[in-house]
């Protein structure tokens, strides 16, 4: 094998993996996933009703 035959399995390789991973990351399987992932970052604020309690108190002090 020369080397134009190894390049050439390595980006067919690569080409089935990108598939393989486009596939997978649109897969209808994984959206419930993938949105409850995208929420994490604001799983430590508090809900509204939460924050307007705790700034009408702090007013009211």
């Amino acid at each position: 094998m020369d080397i134009g035959t190894i390049r050439g399995i390595g980006t067919a390789v690569v080409f089935i993996a990108f598939i393989g991973l486009v596939l997978w990351a649109y897969s209808s399987r994984r959206k419930e996933n993938f949105d409850e992932a995208a929420n994490l970052p604001f799983a430590d604020e508090p809900k509204p009703s939460e924050r307007d309690e705790k700034s009408s108190g702090s007013n009211n002090q």
